[in-house]
């Protein structure tokens, strides 16, 4: 395996309006409580997928799902991408607990994730 694999996608984060109406429907979809449960943002982690809520967009400007793409080296995969036509939308960066994220964005415009556990 190189350092700018990937791991697959394991983590998608959705934009929601209603943070408690969107945590109830996830809940149902899934069976289980959410893990993380904060005013500005839901996890639940269910059959080794981690489904995030994100209140009113976030900083992020999510206008739909993101779905990330775990990586071993999130700037060598960052370096591939951009090489390959790839715009970076959000450089990476720490969002806690050792966990880097970034996003690009392919010719289309999709909205393509990277994530970096440490």
């Amino acid at each position: 395996m190189t350092g700018s694999s990937t791991q697959g996608i394991r983590t998608v984060l959705h934009p929601v309006s209603d943070l408690a109406k969107a945590k109830a429907v996830y809940a149902a979809l899934l069976g289980v409580p959410p893990q993380t449960d904060s005013s500005y943002y839901v996890g639940f982690d269910a059959e080794g997928q981690h489904i995030g809520l994100v209140p009113g967009a976030g900083p992020r400007g999510m206008t739909s799902p993101v779905a990330y793409w775990h990586v071993p080296d999130i700037e060598a995969k960052l370096a591939e991408l951009i090489a390959a036509g790839a715009v970076v939308k959000e450089a990476a960066h720490e969002v806690g607990g050792g966990r880097l994220v970034a996003t690009v964005t392919d010719p289309d415009g999709n909205v393509l994730g990277l994530l970096q556990d440490r």
